[in-house]
């Protein structure tokens, strides 16, 4: 069969991605060295049914337009955000997502059943032993957030919080994006039977998210490859 090659690469791609769309695995596709004519590879989607029938596009309401900064250096602002899933059983769990605004990278997620004010004052103590901590922490108004215990060691830290005005999560883009997309590609896509279970599966993806997937809003580069760039960068103006 003339396509085989390419049917199995798409098929490697997208399993268990079904959202993923074909100009990510074009791209992945030629991260992997493979210089099949894009117009082929389309084809051979589509003959493989993987172009989904997409909604129409609904109109929103206007909405107040609030400017996004974004970072021009790794580390000057994050942002940080909470999703919610259930286990095969029912039992309900959250995720705490902690994102670099400038790379997109996947800093951390913390996942359990509760996740206190008390417990983010932990998670990012890891953070600062690890990694450090950004200048700023963009949020929204979350109990968690505005806990005493979380706010009074932020600012002991030097970590301002910049909390977005309620009911505008369009003022944390970045960190909306990506809990969109770890949505759609671990938590809707399978079905976990304990906490361990989506942790172990949650690590991996992270390594992947990193490490291998191209983003556009990069230049097709890594999150890893774009801090890499920005070091190089750096260490290059400081040598002049």
């Amino acid at each position: 069969m003339r396509d085989a090659e390419i049917i199995a690469a798409l098929a490697e791609l997208v399993d268990g991605r079904p959202s993923r769309g074909f100009w990510k695995c074009r791209k992945l596709l030629r991260r992997q060295g493979r210089d099949w004519n894009h117009k082929r590879i389309y084809r051979v989607y589509c003959q493989m049914k993987l172009n989904h029938r997409r909604r129409a596009k609904r109109r929103l309401p206007k909405r107040h337009r609030v400017p996004l900064y974004v970072p021009r250096l790794p580390d000057t602002v994050w942002s940080a955000d909470f999703t919610s899933d259930a286990l095969n059983n029912g039992r309900r769990f959250r995720t705490f997502n902690v994102v670099d605004d400038f790379n997109r990278q996947a800093l951390h997620i913390e996942i359990d059943t509760s996740i206190t004010s008390m417990r983010l004052v932990r998670i990012f103590e890891r953070l600062r032993r690890e990694h450090g901590l950004p200048q700023v922490l963009r949020t929204d108004n979350g109990p968690e957030f505005l806990g005493e215990a979380f706010a009074s060691w932020a600012k002991e830290a030097g970590m301002a919080i910049q909390y977005i005005q309620p009911g505008k999560p369009n003022q944390n883009a970045y960190i909306e994006r990506f809990n969109r997309t770890y949505r759609e590609e671990l938590l809707d896509q399978h079905l976990f039977t304990s906490l361990d279970h989506v942790r172990e599966a949650t690590h991996w993806w992270m390594i992947e998210y990193n490490e291998e997937r191209p983003h556009d809003a990069l230049g097709d580069m890594t999150p890893m490859e774009a801090r890499q760039q920005a070091a190089r960068n750096s260490s290059s103006e400081l040598s002049h």
